[in-house]
Protein backbone atom coordinates (compact mmCIF):
# COMPACT_ATOMS: atom_id res chain seq x y z
CA UNK A 1 0.00 0.00 0.00
CA UNK A 2 1.27 3.41 -0.52
CA UNK A 3 0.33 5.14 2.96
CA UNK A 4 -1.64 7.74 4.03
CA UNK A 5 -0.31 10.26 6.59
CA UNK A 6 -2.86 10.63 9.41
CA UNK A 7 -3.17 14.20 10.87
CA UNK A 8 -4.53 15.45 14.36
CA UNK A 9 -6.93 18.85 14.04
CA UNK A 10 -4.19 21.18 14.08
CA UNK A 11 -2.27 19.63 11.16
CA UNK A 12 0.45 17.91 13.20
CA UNK A 13 1.12 14.22 12.64
CA UNK A 14 -1.19 11.72 14.54
CA UNK A 15 1.72 9.28 15.30
CA UNK A 16 -0.69 7.08 17.33
CA UNK A 17 -3.26 6.42 14.57
CA UNK A 18 0.06 6.02 11.80
CA UNK A 19 0.75 2.72 14.13
CA UNK A 20 -2.52 1.92 13.74
CA UNK A 21 -2.82 1.69 9.86
CA UNK A 22 0.34 0.10 10.17
CA UNK A 23 -0.82 -2.64 11.87
CA UNK A 24 -4.00 -2.49 10.08
CA UNK A 25 -2.41 -2.88 6.84
CA UNK A 26 -0.01 -5.57 7.76
CA UNK A 27 -3.11 -7.45 9.56
CA UNK A 28 -4.98 -7.49 6.13
CA UNK A 29 -2.40 -9.06 4.27
CA UNK A 30 -0.01 -6.24 3.32
CA UNK A 31 3.71 -8.14 2.13
CA UNK A 32 5.01 -4.74 2.49
CA UNK A 33 4.84 -0.80 3.20
CA UNK A 34 5.34 2.11 0.84
CA UNK A 35 5.87 4.64 2.98
CA UNK A 36 6.45 8.55 2.28
CA UNK A 37 4.88 8.93 -1.02
CA UNK A 38 2.33 10.82 -3.06
CA UNK A 39 -0.70 9.25 -1.18
CA UNK A 40 1.21 10.02 1.92
CA UNK A 41 1.22 13.83 1.27
CA UNK A 42 5.33 14.05 1.15
CA UNK A 43 5.26 17.49 -0.88
CA UNK A 44 3.32 18.83 2.21
CA UNK A 45 5.48 17.38 4.42
CA UNK A 46 8.87 18.86 6.15
CA UNK A 47 12.37 16.73 5.46
CA UNK A 48 12.51 15.96 8.70
CA UNK A 49 8.74 15.13 9.31
CA UNK A 50 9.60 12.55 5.83
CA UNK A 51 12.33 10.88 7.36
CA UNK A 52 10.48 10.50 11.13
CA UNK A 53 7.81 9.09 8.98
CA UNK A 54 9.66 6.43 7.52
CA UNK A 55 11.19 5.57 10.82
CA UNK A 56 8.46 5.20 13.11
CA UNK A 57 7.00 2.99 9.95
CA UNK A 58 10.28 0.70 10.08
CA UNK A 59 9.94 0.25 13.83
CA UNK A 60 6.38 -0.62 13.77
CA UNK A 61 6.13 -2.92 10.96
CA UNK A 62 8.90 -5.36 12.42
CA UNK A 63 9.81 -7.86 9.96
CA UNK A 64 7.48 -6.80 7.00
CA UNK A 65 9.80 -4.55 4.46
CA UNK A 66 8.95 -0.71 4.36
CA UNK A 67 10.23 1.52 1.41
CA UNK A 68 9.88 4.84 1.03
CA UNK A 69 10.32 7.80 -1.07
CA UNK A 70 10.57 11.56 -0.51
CA UNK A 71 13.79 11.77 -2.84
CA UNK A 72 12.78 15.34 -4.44
CA UNK A 73 15.46 18.23 -4.10
CA UNK A 74 16.66 21.22 -6.52
CA UNK A 75 20.33 19.06 -7.03
CA UNK A 76 21.06 15.69 -7.69
CA UNK A 77 23.32 15.85 -5.45
CA UNK A 78 20.50 16.68 -2.59
CA UNK A 79 18.95 13.71 -3.76
CA UNK A 80 21.64 11.71 -3.06
CA UNK A 81 22.22 13.41 0.50
CA UNK A 82 18.43 12.84 1.63
CA UNK A 83 19.10 8.99 -0.14
CA UNK A 84 21.29 8.36 2.68
CA UNK A 85 19.31 9.79 5.07
CA UNK A 86 16.48 8.20 4.39
CA UNK A 87 18.34 5.00 4.23
CA UNK A 88 19.82 5.21 7.83
CA UNK A 89 15.99 4.96 8.83
CA UNK A 90 16.27 1.32 8.03
CA UNK A 91 13.74 0.87 4.81
CA UNK A 92 14.50 -1.73 2.56
CA UNK A 93 15.12 0.21 -0.44
CA UNK A 94 15.03 4.28 -1.43
CA UNK A 95 12.59 5.16 -3.86
CA UNK A 96 13.61 7.62 -6.85
CA UNK A 97 11.01 9.97 -7.67
CA UNK A 98 10.94 9.61 -11.90
CA UNK A 99 10.58 13.08 -12.62
CA UNK A 100 13.12 14.36 -10.25
CA UNK A 101 16.09 13.28 -13.04
CA UNK A 102 15.30 15.63 -15.57
CA UNK A 103 13.27 18.21 -17.20
CA UNK A 104 9.09 17.30 -18.19
CA UNK A 105 10.66 17.75 -22.08
CA UNK A 106 13.75 16.46 -21.70
CA UNK A 107 14.49 12.78 -23.53
CA UNK A 108 15.72 9.27 -21.96
CA UNK A 109 18.93 10.02 -22.78
CA UNK A 110 19.34 13.84 -20.53
CA UNK A 111 16.91 11.58 -18.05
CA UNK A 112 19.74 8.34 -17.72
CA UNK A 113 22.40 10.17 -17.51
CA UNK A 114 21.26 12.11 -14.39
CA UNK A 115 20.31 8.87 -13.00
CA UNK A 116 23.74 7.47 -13.66
CA UNK A 117 25.14 10.66 -11.37
CA UNK A 118 23.22 9.33 -8.96
CA UNK A 119 23.96 6.39 -8.75
CA UNK A 120 27.78 7.42 -8.52
CA UNK A 121 27.02 9.83 -5.16
CA UNK A 122 25.10 6.78 -3.52
CA UNK A 123 26.86 3.54 -1.57
CA UNK A 124 26.68 1.31 -4.17
CA UNK A 125 24.84 -1.59 -1.72
CA UNK A 126 21.91 0.42 -0.90
CA UNK A 127 18.93 -1.03 -2.91
CA UNK A 128 16.88 1.24 -5.00
CA UNK A 129 13.50 1.65 -6.73
CA UNK A 130 11.80 4.14 -9.15
CA UNK A 131 8.22 5.35 -8.64
CA UNK A 132 6.30 7.16 -11.39
CA UNK A 133 4.82 9.53 -9.07
CA UNK A 134 2.27 12.05 -10.52
CA UNK A 135 3.05 15.35 -9.36
CA UNK A 136 5.20 17.13 -10.83
CA UNK A 137 4.45 15.86 -13.69
CA UNK A 138 4.11 11.71 -14.19
CA UNK A 139 7.49 10.89 -16.23
CA UNK A 140 6.77 7.35 -17.79
CA UNK A 141 9.55 4.95 -17.85
CA UNK A 142 10.14 3.66 -21.48
CA UNK A 143 11.00 0.50 -21.66
CA UNK A 144 14.82 0.89 -22.91
CA UNK A 145 15.13 3.21 -19.44
CA UNK A 146 13.54 -0.58 -17.27
CA UNK A 147 15.90 -2.27 -19.07
CA UNK A 148 19.27 -0.03 -18.37
CA UNK A 149 18.08 0.62 -14.74
CA UNK A 150 17.70 -3.39 -14.69
CA UNK A 151 21.47 -3.43 -15.94
CA UNK A 152 22.71 -1.44 -13.27
CA UNK A 153 21.97 -3.88 -10.85
CA UNK A 154 21.48 -0.93 -8.36
CA UNK A 155 17.12 -1.31 -8.37
CA UNK A 156 14.91 -4.02 -7.32
CA UNK A 157 11.48 -2.17 -7.03
CA UNK A 158 8.96 -0.25 -10.30
CA UNK A 159 6.11 1.14 -9.39
CA UNK A 160 4.06 1.30 -12.55
CA UNK A 161 1.41 4.05 -13.34
CA UNK A 162 1.23 3.47 -17.12
CA UNK A 163 -2.78 2.20 -17.11
CA UNK A 164 -2.10 0.44 -20.61
CA UNK A 165 -1.15 -3.32 -20.69
CA UNK A 166 0.46 -2.49 -24.03
CA UNK A 167 2.92 -0.24 -21.97
CA UNK A 168 3.04 -2.60 -19.27
CA UNK A 169 3.86 -5.76 -21.12
CA UNK A 170 6.52 -3.45 -23.21
CA UNK A 171 7.97 -3.05 -19.91
CA UNK A 172 7.45 -6.42 -18.36
CA UNK A 173 9.52 -7.68 -21.44
CA UNK A 174 12.25 -5.08 -20.65
CA UNK A 175 12.62 -6.54 -16.90
CA UNK A 176 12.32 -10.33 -17.84
CA UNK A 177 15.10 -12.52 -16.19
CA UNK A 178 16.26 -9.48 -13.68
CA UNK A 179 16.04 -8.66 -10.13
CA UNK A 180 13.36 -5.85 -10.30
CA UNK A 181 9.85 -6.66 -9.06
CA UNK A 182 6.86 -4.85 -10.91
CA UNK A 183 4.41 -3.42 -8.89
CA UNK A 184 1.15 -2.17 -10.59
CA UNK A 185 -0.65 0.56 -9.62
CA UNK A 186 -3.57 0.63 -11.45
CA UNK A 187 -6.57 -1.37 -10.39
CA UNK A 188 -8.11 -1.48 -13.65
CA UNK A 189 -5.32 -3.76 -15.55
CA UNK A 190 -4.31 -5.32 -11.99
CA UNK A 191 -4.89 -8.73 -12.92
CA UNK A 192 -3.82 -9.03 -16.33
CA UNK A 193 -0.18 -7.50 -15.38
CA UNK A 194 -0.04 -10.36 -12.84
CA UNK A 195 -0.42 -12.66 -15.11
CA UNK A 196 1.98 -11.36 -17.70
CA UNK A 197 4.65 -11.84 -14.94
CA UNK A 198 3.86 -8.78 -12.77
CA UNK A 199 4.72 -8.91 -9.16
CA UNK A 200 2.31 -7.01 -7.10
CA UNK A 201 -0.33 -4.09 -6.41
CA UNK A 202 0.67 -0.60 -5.03
CA UNK A 203 -2.15 1.79 -5.45
CA UNK A 204 -4.21 3.99 -3.78
CA UNK A 205 -7.33 1.24 -3.67
CA UNK A 206 -5.19 -0.46 -1.37
CA UNK A 207 -6.08 2.09 1.53
CA UNK A 208 -9.76 0.86 1.09
CA UNK A 209 -9.42 -2.62 0.79
CA UNK A 210 -6.31 -3.75 1.14
CA UNK A 211 -7.32 -7.14 1.66
CA UNK A 212 -8.73 -7.99 -1.59
CA UNK A 213 -6.07 -6.79 -3.26
CA UNK A 214 -3.55 -8.65 -1.15
CA UNK A 215 -6.05 -11.82 -1.76
CA UNK A 216 -5.93 -10.95 -6.18
CA UNK A 217 -1.98 -10.62 -5.29
CA UNK A 218 -2.30 -14.34 -3.35
CA UNK A 219 -5.07 -16.01 -4.95
CA UNK A 220 -5.70 -15.46 -8.46
CA UNK A 221 -3.52 -17.86 -10.10
CA UNK A 222 -5.47 -20.73 -7.67
CA UNK A 223 -8.83 -19.56 -7.96
CA UNK A 224 -8.99 -17.46 -11.51
CA UNK A 225 -12.67 -17.62 -11.63
CA UNK A 226 -12.98 -15.73 -8.78
CA UNK A 227 -10.58 -13.72 -9.72
CA UNK A 228 -11.92 -12.86 -12.93
CA UNK A 229 -14.97 -12.04 -10.84
CA UNK A 230 -13.01 -9.70 -7.73
CA UNK A 231 -11.46 -8.10 -10.90
CA UNK A 232 -14.69 -6.72 -12.56
CA UNK A 233 -15.25 -5.43 -8.81
CA UNK A 234 -11.86 -3.33 -8.58
CA UNK A 235 -12.50 -2.08 -12.61
CA UNK A 236 -16.06 -0.59 -11.90
CA UNK A 237 -15.12 1.34 -8.39
CA UNK A 238 -11.74 2.40 -9.29
CA UNK A 239 -13.25 5.78 -10.64
CA UNK A 240 -14.72 6.48 -7.22
CA UNK A 241 -11.97 5.15 -5.39
CA UNK A 242 -9.67 8.40 -7.41
CA UNK A 243 -12.82 10.87 -6.24
CA UNK A 244 -11.53 13.44 -3.76
CA UNK A 245 -8.63 11.21 -3.08
CA UNK A 246 -6.64 10.91 -0.07
CA UNK A 247 -9.54 13.15 1.62
CA UNK A 248 -11.62 10.55 0.37
CA UNK A 249 -9.44 7.53 1.84
CA UNK A 250 -9.44 8.94 5.13
CA UNK A 251 -13.22 9.26 5.11
CA UNK A 252 -13.72 6.09 4.27
CA UNK A 253 -11.21 4.70 6.89
CA UNK A 254 -13.52 6.88 9.56
CA UNK A 255 -17.01 5.12 8.36
CA UNK A 256 -14.91 1.87 8.94
CA UNK A 257 -14.72 3.12 11.99
CA UNK A 258 -10.76 2.99 12.34
CA UNK A 259 -9.27 5.53 14.68
CA UNK A 260 -8.09 8.14 11.72
CA UNK A 261 -8.50 11.37 11.47
CA UNK A 262 -9.95 13.80 8.64
CA UNK A 263 -7.94 16.12 8.45
CA UNK A 264 -5.13 16.55 5.20
CA UNK A 265 -2.16 19.11 4.48
CA UNK A 266 -3.49 18.83 0.61
CA UNK A 267 -6.58 21.12 0.05
CA UNK A 268 -9.25 19.20 1.70
CA UNK A 269 -12.56 19.00 -0.93
CA UNK A 270 -15.95 19.51 0.77
CA UNK A 271 -17.70 15.92 0.87
CA UNK A 272 -21.68 16.22 -0.11
CA UNK A 273 -24.44 13.77 0.75
CA UNK A 274 -24.02 11.68 -2.18
CA UNK A 275 -20.52 11.74 -2.16
CA UNK A 276 -21.04 10.04 1.52
CA UNK A 277 -23.60 7.41 0.39
CA UNK A 278 -21.39 6.13 -2.47
CA UNK A 279 -18.18 5.58 0.05
CA UNK A 280 -20.97 3.81 2.15
CA UNK A 281 -22.23 2.14 -1.02
CA UNK A 282 -18.63 1.18 -1.54
CA UNK A 283 -18.32 -0.14 2.52
CA UNK A 284 -21.09 -2.38 1.61
CA UNK A 285 -19.57 -4.01 -1.30
CA UNK A 286 -16.36 -4.43 0.26
CA UNK A 287 -17.98 -6.34 2.85
CA UNK A 288 -19.94 -8.80 0.81
CA UNK A 289 -16.18 -9.33 -0.59
CA UNK A 290 -15.18 -10.23 2.55
CA UNK A 291 -18.05 -12.89 3.07
CA UNK A 292 -16.98 -14.63 -0.87
CA UNK A 293 -13.78 -15.19 0.27
CA UNK A 294 -13.89 -15.83 3.93
CA UNK A 295 -11.62 -12.49 4.58
CA UNK A 296 -12.57 -10.46 8.41
CA UNK A 297 -11.84 -6.93 8.11
CA UNK A 298 -10.48 -6.30 11.88
CA UNK A 299 -8.78 -9.10 13.99
CA UNK A 300 -10.33 -8.84 17.79
CA UNK A 301 -7.30 -6.87 19.07
CA UNK A 302 -7.88 -4.08 16.00
CA UNK A 303 -11.17 -3.47 17.35
CA UNK A 304 -10.74 -3.22 20.81
CA UNK A 305 -7.77 -0.44 19.84
CA UNK A 306 -10.61 0.96 17.88
CA UNK A 307 -13.20 1.19 20.69
CA UNK A 308 -10.81 2.87 23.32
CA UNK A 309 -9.88 5.23 20.71
CA UNK A 310 -13.56 6.08 20.07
Amino acid sequence: PVMLTPFHEDGQIDWTALDYLVDWYIYLGAQGLFAVCYSSEMFALSEAERLAVAQRTVRRAGNVPVIAAGTFADSIEQIATYSQKLADTGVAAVVCITNQFCLKDDNDDSWERSAERLLRLLDPNLPLGLYECPFPYRRQMSPRLLRWAAATERFYFHKDTSCSMVKIGAKLDALRHSDVRFFNANAVTLLESLRAGGHGFSGIAANYCPQLYAWMCREHERQPDVAERLQWFMSTTDLLIHHKYPAAAKQFLAQCNLPVGLTCRLAAPAFSDEDMSMLEALRRQMMEWHHVLGLRPFPPELNALREASA
